[in-house]
């Protein structure tokens, strides 16, 4: 049967067609991946369909495979059959029977799309309550814990807009034992970023749980459900796609820094040393926002090329003249590397006539390291 010709056909199935016609619920798309509950075990977040490589994965139950083996899955058919209603039998679907598929997926598609939008506009609308609730972040231990980082802003009286202070925010992680449920891990205070869409309109909160004890005041706290890991002290409500943490921003400015996090980007804009003294300097909040998506195949992985049907990765507004990544060291450089290309190219194909440059700090370290010390910055060109 697998020398079927009809599994070749099987598996050229576009994933996310796929999803459509099997009307597999609440999946949400992120990055190039579509996350949700199992269609077999349930759960809640550890099911994940990758639209780039065409194979699913449940974290929970192990289920996975290719299209045949997701047919199998939510339907509960054996091979033979999952291939039959994946491609139909030997002979080919009537033109009749594929009009019928095809409206049927349309239909779901419509339908994750605009549960999808709702779920965004309901993480939104969180993450403004979570910033509403707080404080400004002047005199706050906001400032302690950046200066624990060795950032010394210029006019440390005055906070920039984006922070602000929660006294006291609950840290929660999914309960193993009790499916859609969670326990909180620890409560304590944080500082908040806000992320801002292209208009400047908040989308998304970024928060950052501090321990002035700790030796980079961030809190460490041992994971309840998995041995021998901590509990990330940074999460990330609402919608971050084709946002960025605007930290600074210069009247007139021409020129844009950019890195992932923030205490990188605060590093960057602190360590200059007179260059790009008009800049302004944004967080990315992650390198896949950044990067966007990328064109893959064969030989494609570091290539740096980037997809441009994708809409919702970051583009930078039409004031920048020059766009400047800054390179993490401490990640993978190769394909750190072409993810950041990536980004700087669609940005210059977006944007006619902006450079763009990548800044690395060097190997095993990133730039909050070398402003503690580590070593000379040294810039390599993007394409331009």
């Amino acid at each position: 049967m697998r020398d079927d010709g009809r599994v070749e056909l099987a598996h050229r199935v576009p994933m996310a067609e796929l999803v459509d016609r099997l009307a597999i619920p609440s999946l949400i798309r992120t990055g190039d991946e579509l996350v949700g509950p199992c269609p077999g075990c349930g759960g809640k977040d550890r099911f994940g369909v990758s639209l780039r490589k065409g194979v699913f994965l449940c974290r929970r139950c192990d289920a996975k495979g290719d299209q045949i083996a997701l047919v199998k899955l939510v339907l509960g058919l054996d091979f033979p059959a999952a291939l039959e209603w994946l491609v139909g039998p030997r002979q080919n679907l009537t033109p009749q029977q594929r009009a019928e598929q095809r409206r049927r997926a349309d239909q779901h598609r419509r339908q994750r799309e605009a549960e999808a939008e709702r779920r965004r506009q309901d993480a939104i609308a969180l993450a403004r309550q979570i910033w509403s609730r707080a404080e400004p972040a002047t005199r706050t231990p906001v400032v302690d814990y950046l200066a624990r980082r060795g950032i010394i802003l210029r006019d440390s009286a005055q906070m920039p807009g984006c922070f602000r202070f929660e006294p006291s925010a609950r840290l929660v992680v999914p309960d193993d034992n009790r499916r859609g449920e969670f326990v909180t891990v620890h409560e304590g205070p944080a500082m908040l970023a806000a992320i801002s869409d292209a208009s400047g309109a908040l989308t998304g909160v970024h928060r950052t749980w501090i321990d002035l004890g700790q030796p980079k005041g961030k809190v460490v706290i041992p994971h309840p459900f998995k041995a021998g890991e901590t509990v990330a002290a940074k999460k990330v409500y609402g919608s971050k796609k084709g946002g960025a943490i605007r930290i600074h921003t210069p009247r007139d400015a021409e020129a844009m820094v950019m890195a992932e996090g923030i205490e990188t980007t605060l590093s960057a804009m602190v360590a200059r040393d007179g260059q790009l003294e008009g800049a302004a300097f944004w967080a990315g909040v992650d390198l896949g926002n950044m990067a966007g998506a990328r064109r893959l195949g064969p030989g494609l992985k570091y290539a740096g090329l980037p997809d441009l049907t994708d809409r919702d990765a970051f583009v930078p507004p039409q004031w920048v003249k020059r766009l400047v990544f800054v390179q993490d060291g401490d990640s993978e450089p190769k394909l750190t590397r072409a993810k950041l290309l990536s980004g700087l190219r669609r940005a210059m194909a977006l944007r006619p006539g902006l450079t763009a440059a990548i800044v690395h700090p060097g190997e095993g370290i990133d730039m909050n390291d070398l402003l503690m010390g580590a070593t000379d910055v040294t810039q390599r060109e993007g394409d331009e």
